[in-house]
C-alpha cells in the first residue's frame, strides 16, 4: 500500500472532544503520552456493546455468543497491530497489572540466585514487577543510562547480563524522554544466554507500527488508551514461551494461552472498542494512502464495531500505513516545537535532539517555574501537558529532578496541528519573559 499523507482535518473531525474550550480557548491536546483523544467510532463501540451484547461469555444465548465473537475479534485486530496470531494475545485491566501477573508466574521457575535485568530508563511499570521479585532471593540488576542524551548505556547492558539471567526488561520507548531503545538487540541478548525478553510497547504504541517477530521479544506488554482506545492493556506472548508459564488461576479458568493469564472477567465493552481503535489506525492508511477525504468508516453504522473478513484480510497491511502516514505528520510538528523550545532563554531540554531516533515527546524545564507552575499556566489557556515523573520515576532521580517538581511533558499526536504547536510555544515564551 502506497504512503500518503494524513488528512488532518478529516482525522480531527473523528475526535469530538478536540472540540472543547477552556476559557474561551480551543483546548489542544498535547498530553497524548499519558493518554490519547478517543475517536466516535470507539465511543459507539463501547456504547453499542452495552446496548446490544452486554452479556458474560460461554453462554448459549445470543448476547453471550456476541461477547464471545466481540472478544475474539478484537484478539484478531490486536494480532494484525502487532504482527502475531490471535491465540497470543491476551487482554487485561492494563498494562501494569498484566505485567504483574506475568512477573509472579515468571517466578514461579526462578530460584535464590537467579537474575534479572531492567532498565533505569523505564516506566515503574516494568520495574517494579521485577523488583517485587527480591524478596524471594531473585537478584535485580538496573542499567545505566548515559547523560545527557538519556539513553541506555549498552555496554553496561552487556555487562549485567550472564549466564544466571533470567529476564531481561525493557521499554521500547521511554514514555518520558521518548528514547527509542534497540529491542531487537536486548532481546537477542537475553536470548543468547536463554533469558526471556520482555517489552514494555506503552509508549511507543502510538507512533510506529510493532512487528513483535522482528523485535523477537518474548511477551510484549501496551495499553489501548494511548492509541485512541479504552483503558485495556494488552499481552504479546510468543507461542511456546506462552506455553510453559504456569499462571496463578482459578480453577474452571482455561489453561491454555491466550487465556490462562486474564483472571476473571474482561472489560468487554472497552475489548469492543479496542478493535475500533485498532480500526481507526488503520483506515488512517487507508486514507492517507487514497489522498485523504472521508474515512472508511464513514459508510458503516457508527454503532456498528464488527468488522467484515474483507476489510480485516488486508488489515495488517493498512495499519503499516497508517503508522507511516502518522509518522509522516508527527514529525515536522515535533522538529517545530524542538526548535521553538530552544530558542526559548532558560528551557532545559533532557533527551535527545529532534532528528535522533526517538518519539515526538519531549520533556523540559523553564529556568524560575516549577513544572507544575508551567502545566498550570498552559492548562489555564487551554493547552494540556502533563508535569512529574510520568512513573519514570527512576530516570527523574536519575536526573536530579525528583525533588524539584520533575519535568514537563509534551507529545505530539496525529490530531494535534502547527497550530497549536505556535500557541504552545508562544505562551511558554509570555511566561518565560514574565507574563506568568
Amino acid at each position: 500500500m502506497s504512503v500518503g499523507l494524513l488528512d488532518v482535518a478529516a482525522c480531527r473531525a473523528q475526535f469530538p472532544s478536540l472540540t472543547q474550550r477552556v476559557n474561551g480557548y480551543p483546548a489542544a491536546f498535547f498530553d497524548g503520552p499519558g493518554g490519547t483523544q478517543v475517536p466516535q467510532r470507539v465511543i459507539d463501540a463501547v456504547s453499542g456493546y452495552l446496548r446490544r451484547s452486554n452479556s458474560n461469555t460461554h453462554g448459549l444465548f445470543k448476547t453471550s455468543r456476541e461477547t464471545d465473537e466481540t472478544i475474539a475479534e478484537a484478539r484478531k485486530a490486536m494480532a494484525d497491530f502487532m504482527g502475531c496470531s490471535a491465540d497470543e494475545v491476551s487482554f487485561g485491566a492494563n498494562m501494569t497489572t498484566l505485567n504483574f501477573a506475568l512477573s509472579r508466574a515468571i517466578a514461579r521457575d526462578l530460584e535464590p540466585g537467579d537474575e534479572i535485568v531492567i532498565t533505569d530508563l523505564d516506566h515503574e511499570a516494568n520495574r517494579d514487577p521485577w523488583l517485587a521479585l527480591e524478596e524471594k532471593g531473585v537478584v535485580v540488576r538496573s542499567v545505566a543510562v548515559k547523560m545527557p542524551d538519556c539513553t541506555l548505556d549498552h555496554d553496561d547492558f552487556a555487562r549485567k547480563v550472564n549466564e544466571k539471567t533470567r529476564v531481561v526488561a525493557l521499554g521500547y520507548a521511554s514514555n518520558a524522554v521518548g528514547t527509542i531503545n534497540d529491542v531487537k538487540w536486548a532481546s537477542e541478548l537475553a536470548h543468547s544466554v536463554g533469558a526471556l525478553c520482555v517489552v514494555d510497547a506503552v509508549h511507543s504504541a502510538l507512533h510506529a507500527a510493532v512487528d513483535v517477530g522482528a523485535v523477537g521479544c518474548d511477551f510484549l506488554l501496551c495499553s489501548a488508551y494511548k492509541f485512541f482506545g479504552p483503558h485495556v492493556g494488552v499481552m504479546y506472548g510468543r507461542r511456546d514461551a506462552f506455553q510453559r508459564l504456569r499462571t496463578y488461576k482459578v480453577k474452571p479458568q482455561d489453561p491454555e494461552p491466550p487465556f490462562k493469564i486474564e483472571t476473571g472477567t474482561l472489560n468487554h465493552e472497552g475489548i469492543a472498542g479496542v478493535t475500533e481503535a485498532v480500526n481507526f489506525i488503520a483506515d488512517l492508511g487507508e486514507a492517507a494512502a487514497s489522498g485523504g477525504g472521508s474515512f472508511p468508516c464513514d459508510d458503516r453504522r457508527s454503532d456498528d464495531h464488527r468488522t467484515d473478513d474483507r476489510r480485516s484480510s488486508d488489515r495488517r497491511s493498512r495499519i503499516v500505513a497508517g503508522f507511516e502516514a502518522i509518522e509522516s505528520h508527527e514529525r515536522p510538528l515535533f522538529r517545530e516545537l524542538m526548535d521553538g523550545l530552544r530558542s526559548i532563554h532558560g528551557v532545559t531540554i533532557f533527551g535527545l535532539p529532534a532528528d535522533a531516533r526517538r518519539t515526538p515527546t519531549v520533556s523540559f524545564r523553564l529556568e524560575g517555574k516549577s513544572p507544575a507552575q508551567v502545566a498550570g499556566y498552559l492548562g489555564e489557556r487551554g493547552i494540556f501537558v502533563w508535569d512529574g515523573d510520568f512513573y519514570a520515576t527512576t530516570l527523574v532521580e536519575r536526573l536530579g529532578l525528583a525533588d524539584k517538581g520533575g519535568l514537563v511533558r509534551v507529545g505530539i499526536a496525529p490530531y494535534n496541528t502547527m497550530e497549536e504547536v505556535g500557541r504552545l510555544l508562544d505562551c511558554l515564551r509570555e511566561l518565560a519573559s514574565g507574563g506568568g
